[in-house]
């Protein structure tokens, strides 16, 4: 008998594991039976016993509506030819909202075997709505080896939700044009044709599409063939593609309209912009025409592999979900990511195209010539093609630096959601992602920001000679093939042996610390004793409590740092929760880590090293490199925002902006700030905080007026024409009257004389909404009518978003039940205006009650493709920062939990927790702010 046990808390403890331990297995082996008495149909996932080899498909999509019912339809044709692997009596392809019943009800689905085998007949089939699949019984089992075709005559909606084969509709020249137009990621393609809706099948498609005389039809491949003929008495022209190559079903594009493009071509490649006829003869195709070239060389030599097709289409879309898709060969895109024009175009919009136009060439290669086999890696291809995208329109634009702009647009975004208990890791267990909602779900900022933060950290520790070596031999060995996350990990550890890079372990176990646990680390630096620490990074430790993980938050930490009067170091390792660097221990000179923000982490130091940074800003801030500057703005705020810093710190700390004229640090700054006018724009802080801001900016202000001889040229920097918007936005928020009196004054000359804008289009956003904000009816009229009369879609995007600045309610309702109706604002532009108007502080109030009243009719009536529910609640919700503001959400979220939030849960759960976070902080800081704010400490330096 072995030794006996004491009643204790020890012996209770383990008597408690033991018990649950025993819970938990009885638990797993229910689900096992459950999941075992499951039939296959009722799975979200496809088994494994068929594989696609290939499709051919034709569809005719009709481009006005059925005389009798008022919809517009297409019909279909489609075969694949699939192999059997392991036998099977049932056939399962995914298949939503398509109809197989011909006017005889009967369903044309037909089975044959190739090969001169033959084919078990159908014995019963059905469609199984939830799991979105075609179900087919057959008499015998399928054999092994043997290739099999399936073929289905289908009719679909072709409807205006933006998802799967759809409509889009615009005017031109006062007629109604119709698109067909198509969206299959992540899973839509069964919306338009019966298939293996899944990443990892690929299969070769071979398209036809008829379509109306005078249109043209696009896909992935080159056309072959364009026949005009007729099909039951009516004239059509039917044109055929040149198979694709092997690629998921997602990647899959067809279009028909009555385009115009224009053309070039870069090596072998044909390159050809799409766009709506007047688009393209006013010249808004240009630009994205001579970047195409330049950014396709830079990755054929940047993944040594050249660009796999011999075409290159990209199509710009009046209605689109996304703000673009990297389909293989005809990359879609919203009007505002590809059109622009040199005259009424801003920089930014520039930058927007050129970094798009990047981020979906880099797919071609990482995401379609080699694909993640599921869904929860997909911050892996889209983290990836975000990081290079950066590198790609730095070479098409070497002049702009936008490279480094990646710290503010998506590291420093990002950090923001990560700092949260609710947000997740990068990836996920592979069964835990199997809804089409947990899927389109995975399509978030941690996905894309956190994802090429990341990956910038690697290269960088790497070095980019090494990354790109191990990255070039992962594509080559799994061309046309999936592959998993570690995969690529092992290919950069061949090339860490091949170049002898010493790492502290292996590229695998670094990485899984940053992979496999949501969050990210702050380290603390003791500059008087070299002793670092580290511990998760949570904007509300005290009362979240994040989930388990089994690395118990704790990262290998790359760590590049400076003390003043040295060159940064090579990277120092934190291997464990602390360790001691004794070069650190520098009580006299100023310590800095994380030299250009490359490591994803937030660094604390202790109170003598942040004061001696605080006088080296402004002493000589230019000591600091730039992107320092802007990162110790960031660290400063969110520290506060943890309480890790009183909330007047980073107030204080960015006093030296009175100095400063750089982009980077300024916008880091706004950025900050935005959340203490959020948290504090309705309370007695506001006006002190103003009159705070308006002191900072107003040098910045005079800068740009001497450096533009007032206001009458554009500054040759990239950065200096953005910074200059900074300047007149935050001037004229503050309540600068010159800078008031400025915006007013020329929109008013636009307003006396409106086929003439005269206004600077980089300053054109800041302006409409300055002087909107300042007038009243007649401004936000004249704005609307222009908006309404916009040829180009960047413009109509500035004036959408500025009509949101009214400070009259009765316009902001009116805008709000705007959203309600398609002509007046399009689908995917709807949750954008209400997150704008809550943005407005006078428009908050107005649009969460707008949510909340119109809430059950938006989740039902707009598709997942055509309403972003997530960016809405977290827009309606920023602001919220008090107890009845908490409460009111809890309703919201209580009523409306048994339906479900879709593709909206996540920011939900986000939204609770921020606002019980929000309202912490305000009461733990308001009273300080403003009693710092109104004396006269803020202005000493």
């Amino acid at each position: 008998m072995g030794k006996g046990c004491r009643v204790s808390k020890l012996c209770i403890l383990i008597v408690v594991l033991a018990l649950a331990a025993i819970a938990t297995i009885v638990t797993l082996w229910t689900l096992a039976l459950i999941k075992k008495d499951e039939a296959p149909w009722d799975r979200y996932r496809l088994p494994t016993d068929l594989v696609p080899d290939s499709y051919n498909i034709t569809l005719w999509p009709r481009l006005s509506p059925d005389p009798e019912t008022g919809l517009y339809i297409f019909t279909g044709k489609s075969s694949v030819k699939f192999e059997c692997v392991r036998e099977t009596d049932l056939i399962l392809i995914h298949s939503n909202q398509l109809n197989y019943a011909t006017l005889e009800n009967k369903h044309i689905v037909r089975l044959s075997a190739l090969d001169n085998g033959s084919a078990p007949a159908i014995k019963s089939s059905w469609l199984q709505h939830e799991t979105q699949f075609l179900v087919i019984q057959l008499s015998d089992k399928l054999t092994p080896r043997q290739t099999y075709e399936l073929y289905a005559e289908f009719t679909g909606e072709l409807s205006d939700d933006l998802a799967g084969f759809y409509r889009s509709e615009y005017e031109e020249d006062g007629v109604r044009k119709i698109v067909a137009a198509s969206q299959m990621h992540p899973t839509h393609a069964r919306k338009t044709f019966p298939c293996f809706d899944e990443p990892a099948l690929k299969a070769v498609f071979h398209i036809t599409l008829i379509h109306p005389i005078g249109t043209v039809a696009l896909s992935n491949g080159m056309d072959t063939a364009v026949v005009n003929t007729t099909i039951d008495d009516i004239p059509v022209t039917q044109t055929t593609f040149e198979p694709s190559e092997k690629m998921s079903s997602y990647l899959l594009a067809i279009i028909v309209s009555d385009y115009a493009y224009i053309n070039a071509t870069q090596g072998e490649t044909l390159i050809r912009i799409w766009a709506r006829r007047k688009a393209i003869e006013q010249g808004q195709g240009e630009y994205a025409l001579n970047v195409t070239g330049p950014v396709l060389d830079f990755f054929q030599n940047y993944y040594n592999i050249s660009y796999p097709l011999n075409k290159s289409d990209q199509i710009a879309l009046p209605d689109f979900y996304f703000g673009a898709m990297e389909n293989w060969g005809l990359v879609t895109y919203r009007e505002t990511n590809l059109l622009y024009d040199p005259v009424t175009s801003s920089n930014r919009n520039k930058e927007t195209t050129a970094t798009i136009i990047a981020h979906e060439l880099a797919h071609m290669w990482f995401g379609n010539l080699v694909t993640l086999r599921w869904w929860n890696e997909v911050w892996l291809n889209e983290g990836f093609a975000t990081y290079v995208s950066y590198l790609g329109a730095d070479y098409a634009e070497p002049s702009w630096d936008v490279k480094d702009l990646i710290v503010l647009d998506d590291v420093q975004r990002v950090m923001a959601i990560d700092a949260l208990t609710s947000s997740h890791p990068l990836s996920s267990e592979e069964d835990s992602i199997i809804l089409p909602n947990q899927i389109t779900e995975q399509f978030d900022t941690i996905s894309y920001s956190k994802g090429a933060a990341v990956l910038r950290m690697i290269s960088d520790f790497l070095s980019e000679p090494v990354f790109v070596q191990g990255l070039n031999s992962y594509l080559n060995y799994f061309s046309y093939n999936n592959t998993e996350g570690n995969d690529l990990w092992d290919h950069l550890e061949m090339a860490v042996q091949a170049n002898d890079v010493q790492l502290p372990r292996p590229v695998n176990e670094i990485m899984n610390g940053w992979v496999l646990q949501m969050g990210f680390p702050l380290i603390i630096v003791n500059t008087n004793t070299g002793r670092v620490t580290q511990k998760h990074f949570l904007l509300d430790s005290e009362s979240s409590v994040p989930v388990e993980s089994p690395y118990d938050y704790e990262w290998l930490i790359p760590i590049r740092w400076m003390w003043r009067g040295g060159s940064p170091t090579n990277v120092w390792w934190l291997t464990r929760k602390e360790g001691v660097n004794h070069q650190m221990a520098q009580p006299t000179n100023w310590v800095l880590a994380n030299i250009n923000a490359t490591g994803y982490y937030r660094v604390h130091y202790d109170p003598g090293n942040w004061e001696q940074l605080f006088v080296q800003l402004h002493r000589d801030r230019q000591a600091i490199p730039l992107i320092n500057r802007a990162q110790l703005v960031d660290d400063s705020f969110s520290l506060a925002r943890a309480q890790l810093l009183e909330g007047l710190d980073p107030l204080r700390f960015i006093s030296f902006l009175v100095y400063e004229t750089e982009y980077m640090p300024w916008q880091t700054a706004l950025n900050n700030l935005d959340y203490y006018y959020l948290m504090l724009d309705r309370t007695e802080v506001y006006q002190p905080l103003q009159e705070y801001i308006l002191r900072l900016v107003i040098p910045l202000f005079n800068h740009f007026k001497i450096l533009t001889s007032d206001w009458t040229l554009v500054p040759e920097r990239h950065t200096d024409q953005y910074n200059q918007v900074n300047a007149i936005q935050m001037a004229c928020k503050t309540g600068l009257p010159e800078c008031q009196n400025l915006t007013t004054r020329w929109f008013k000359q636009w307003m006396n004389d409106p086929q003439h804008n005269l206004i600077a289009p980089n300053l054109r956003s800041v302006v409409y909404c300055s002087a909107i904000a300042a007038g009243d009816e007649a401004e936000w009229d004249f704005a609307w009518t222009q908006y309404k009369k916009a040829t180009l879609a960047s413009e109509a995007s500035k004036l959408m978003s500025a009509l949101a600045c009214s400070n009259n309610i009765q316009l902001l309702q009116r805008y709000l039940t705007y959203t309600l109706n398609p002509a007046m604002i399009r689908k995917q532009d709807a949750t954008s205006v209400i997150s704008s108007v809550a943005s407005n502080r006078m428009g908050q109030d107005l649009a969460w009650d707008f949510v909340r009243e119109q809430w059950e009719y938006m989740f039902t009536e707009y598709g997942v493709g055509s309403f972003s529910f997530a960016s809405m609640i977290s827009g309606v919700t920023a602001r919220f920062s008090t107890p009845a503001e908490l409460q009111q959400l809890e309703e919201f979220v209580n009523e409306h939990s048994a339906a479900g939030f879709g593709t909206a849960t996540l920011s939900v759960k986000q939204a609770l927790e921020t606002t019980r976070a929000n309202i912490k902080w305000v009461e733990q800081n308001k009273d300080r702010i403003l009693e710092w704010l109104t004396t006269s400490s803020r202005f000493q330096i």
